[in-house]
């Protein structure tokens, strides 16, 4: 198998941010319809109206970003766009901290 097949310059995500308009009934509609042609076609959450795929190849990714912008909604704005898997390894993400409540802790009974 050529290496060069798995390499991380290569390998691409595949990015979708969106915000689309939910304001009447209609609207929120067309807009779930767009997420889950997203899901539909391999896309998973990465945050709230972001979502991202992996593809194997620059030509792949072009093709999912094809298959996209043919059901683009009318109103609102999408953005797409491709990283390679090297980029997307820099990521830098942070978490806050929850505030969850202290575990408790059990005292041990001891018998002698």
């Amino acid at each position: 198998m050529n290496s060069e097949r798995f390499n991380a310059y290569r390998l691409n995500w595949v990015f979708c941010s969106f915000d689309l308009p939910t304001n009447t009934k209609e609207e929120r509609k067309i807009a779930s319809e767009f997420r889950l042609l997203l899901l539909k076609n391999g896309f998973s959450m990465f945050q709230y109206s972001v979502y991202a795929r992996p593809s194997a190849s620059i030509e792949h990714a072009n093709a999912i970003i094809n298959k996209v912008f043919e059901s683009l909604p009318q109103k609102g704005n999408v953005m797409l766009f491709r990283i390679t898997d090297k980029q997307f390894e820099k990521i830098l993400m942070i978490f806050s901290k929850v505030n969850s409540p202290e575990k408790k802790t059990w005292k041990q009974l001891e018998l002698f």
